[in-house]
Order: C-alpha cells, then sequence, then structure tokens
C-alpha cells in the first residue's frame, strides 16, 4: 500500500515538472525555473528572467505575469504592463503654430515677387539679360529660395497677363509718416476704394505730396557681419556709391545698402563684388530725404497699418519714412 502511494505520488510529481517543463519551453516562465524544478522543487518559487529584469511595456493590458503552480499557496510578485506614450501631438502643435504662419508670411513673399515680375516684364521685356530690372529681381527671389518653376510660371504668366496697371499711392499715417504704396492692378476704381478704407480704417489717409519727400535710388543690400562701419564707408566710396545705410534683415542680421543713383545700380554691384562683398539683393528704392519720429505707440499703429496694407493683393510694396524714438 505504501509502495503504491510513493508510486503515485511520483507519478504526480513527474505529470507537474512535464507540464511546468512545457510551459518553460512555451516562453512562460525562464530558465531560473526550470533550474529550480530539476532541484525538486524548493518551497518557494521565483520567478526569474533575464528578460524581465527591467520594466517592461505592452500594448497588452495589465495582467499578472506569474507562474503559480496549483500546490503553492505563497504570494508571487506580479508584473504590471502598460502601453507606451506616444508625442505625436507635439509634432502637429509644431506644425500648426509654427510652420503654419511661416508657410502663410513666404506664400504671401512669393506672391509679391510674382507681382514685381509682372511690372518688370511690363516695363523691359521677359528677358533678364535686355532687362537688368527684371534680372535683379529675380535674384532676390532666388536668394528667397522661390523655386525655379514658380519664377518661370510667374514670368510666362507676366507675358500672358490681361492689362493692368500701376499706381502708386500717397498717404499719411500715424504720427504724420509718409507712405508711398505701389499697386498693380487692373481695377484702379477697386483698388482706390480698398486703399482709402484700410488707411481710414487704420489711422492713415491719402494725401498728395508725400511722394516729394522721397528719391527713387537704386540699392545694393549685402551682409553686414564683421565689418565696421569705416570699412563701410571705404567700400561705398571703392564702388562709386554715394552713401551706404546700416540696417538689419527679417531676420535681424546685420545689413549694408549701399544707396546710388540708378544708372550706376550695376556698375556699383559688380565693384562690390570684386571687393568680395556678399550680394544679397540689387534693385531700385525709394529713399526717404526726410524721416518722421514716432513714439512707441505710434510706432505700433504705423507698424500695423502697413501689414494691413502689405495683405492687400493689390499691393506689391509699401515704402516709409518712419524712425522710431531712441
Amino acid at each position: 500500500m505504501l509502495h503504491n502511494q510513493e508510486v503515485l505520488g511520483s507519478q504526480q510529481g513527474q505529470q507537474k515538472l512535464r507540464a511546468l517543463s512545457g510551459l518553460v519551453k512555451t516562453g512562460m516562465a525562464g530558465a531560473a525555473v526550470l533550474r529550480a524544478l530539476r532541484a525538486r522543487l524548493p518551497p518557494t518559487l521565483t520567478v526569474a528572467s533575464s528578460r524581465c529584469s527591467a520594466p517592461v511595456e505592452s500594448v497588452l493590458p495589465s495582467a499578472p505575469c506569474v507562474l503559480s503552480p496549483p500546490w503553492i499557496t505563497s504570494s508571487v510578485r506580479t508584473l504590471q504592463l502598460c502601453s507606451a506614450l506616444c508625442a505625436g501631438h507635439n509634432k502637429w502643435s509644431k506644425v500648426k503654430h509654427i510652420k503654419g504662419p511661416k508657410d502663410e508670411a513666404r506664400g504671401k513673399m512669393f506672391n509679391k515677387f510674382g507681382m514685381m515680375i509682372r511690372i518688370a516684364v511690363k516695363e523691359g521685356g521677359p528677358n533678364p539679360d535686355l532687362n537688368m530690372n527684371l534680372a535683379h529681381i529675380l535674384e532676390q527671389c532666388r536668394n528667397k529660395n522661390m523655386p525655379k518653376a514658380s519664377i518661370e510660371a510667374a514670368i510666362k504668366s507676366a507675358e500672358k497677363a490681361k492689362p493692368a496697371t500701376q499706381h502708386m499711392f500717397e498717404a499719411r499715417g500715424p504720427g504724420g509718416c509718409l507712405l508711398l504704396i505701389e499697386v498693380l492692378t487692373d481695377n484702379n476704381n477697386r483698388s482706390h476704394h480698398e486703399i482709402k478704407r484700410l488707411l481710414n480704417k487704420n489711422g492713415g489717409m491719402l494725401s498728395d505730396g508725400a511722394r516729394h519727400g522721397f528719391t527713387r535710388r537704386g540699392v545694393v543690400a549685402a551682409a553686414g557681419e564683421n565689418i565696421s562701419t569705416e570699412r563701410a564707408l571705404e567700400l561705398a566710396i571703392e564702388a562709386g556709391a554715394a552713401d551706404v545705410q546700416e540696417t538689419e534683415d527679417e531676420e535681424e542680421q546685420p545689413l549694408l545698402k549701399f544707396v546710388c543713383d540708378t544708372v550706376d545700380l550695376h556698375n556699383v554691384r559688380i565693384s562690390l563684388e570684386k571687393l568680395g562683398i556678399q550680394i544679397t539683393s540689387a534693385g531700385v528704392e525709394f529713399i526717404p530725404s526726410t524721416h518722421s519720429s514716432l513714439d512707441q505707440d505710434q510706432l505700433s499703429a504705423a507698424s500695423s497699418l502697413i501689414e494691413v496694407l502689405n495683405d492687400c493683393p493689390d499691393v506689391v510694396r509699401v515704402w516709409d519714412n518712419i524712425q522710431a524714438d531712441s
């Protein structure tokens, strides 16, 4: 009788051992469990595995990851599983709040370049080798990374576009500042009413005679990094420019503007390049002969007005004589 019980117990133990060994082979327990079983099953079974040595994250719902034989009643540590966090919303936030406004400003800038190309083609033809104004505008387009296909499309559309007229509206803004508003339109009455409405709504008004406060000059813009004021004046004299102005570009980087007569624009540009100066743009601009000094409130109002005018589809550029109080 005792012998039969021992045989029965031995058979049950072997069955349990084979069952647990099968679990080990299927990955449900580690090698340490198998070694423990082969050591005649100690009182307490601890699950240990190199795969579970660090916290594990999974997309499965949390569940106890334990091996608990029916004949063992001691408590066993459970392994909690949780899903990994995703940061995709941060990427969308950047696209929405950063890339969107930049793309919108980029699109507006390219649209203005297209209008400038249209004016240049109308005045001197589509060949940049024979039309210096067009050549300078195309260079500005390339410097601003306007796609080549867009430039070519703008030139072709300028040749085929329906007749349009160019106007220069004279105005006064907040604090008495002078504004010249360059417009390209196929409907003069519409543009006149729209410009007048925007001015009246934002603290400005049309004013004849504002153009007398500006002079049409050639301007060659160059990077001003590591160039002192004295050196800039020397470069202006050597290149044949009448004056040089220190300012900043859209990214607040130092910028030098070499001012000259419109007929000397090409020669001044070539001379500066020979002197090793990095040219960023060259073209004809309206340079103020006098400046309007504005306080902070007036400057803010004038800035808002100019921004609204630039958003108008018919407006090409806005020139001003604004100078902020120091």
